[in-house]
């Protein structure tokens, strides 16, 4: 038997049980109720709409004027891999995130993980919001998303701001 084979008679099995499609449900409720909360802060135009991934991630996009200017963004994460919610600072194309990546190394950033541009890597620098959490606890779990986001947005504002 091949390693798909094998591998699918897994996912089936797993699947069968019914635990994988209502936490992923929950984690995609949970995404698109942050995206809307985003949305309704900062109008619907400056936000993505919601990518659901391959069991990668699962993602959405906010564009401040600050860094939509400079070509970056934001990118709010469920990072399936290490199960956390992140926040990304990432750029439209690969020659700008190439271009901030060198800015922000040759400054010395040591705020937050600075990541070295590579395939199928989309950040420049990477946070992490939330690695203990409940999805129950909605409340708690949206106001520690929204307020990271606010603090590592203004501390990469003000960074980029010192060092351009």
């Amino acid at each position: 038997m091949s390693s798909f084979e094998s591998d699918l008679e897994e996912l089936q099995r797993r699947l069968g049980e019914g635990a994988i499609q209502r936490a992923y449900q929950a984690i995609i409720y949970t995404m698109s109720r942050l995206r809307g909360v985003f949305a309704a802060q900062q109008g619907e135009r400056s936000v993505s709409g919601l990518y659901q991934g391959y069991f990668d991630m699962t993602y959405f996009a906010l564009f401040p004027d600050e860094l939509k200017r400079r070509d970056l963004k934001l990118a709010i994460v469920f990072n399936y891999s290490t199960f956390r919610f992140e926040v990304w600072l990432a750029a439209r194309n690969r020659q700008v995130q190439r271009r901030y990546w060198e800015l922000l190394r040759d400054a010395g950033y040591d705020q937050h993980l600075l990541i070295a541009p590579a395939a199928g890597r989309d950040a420049i620098v990477e946070a992490v919001l939330a690695e203990e959490f409940s999805l129950d606890d909605e409340k708690g779990l949206t106001t520690l998303v929204v307020e990271g986001v606010k603090a590592f947005e203004r501390d990469m504002v003000e960074y980029l701001n010192r060092v351009e």
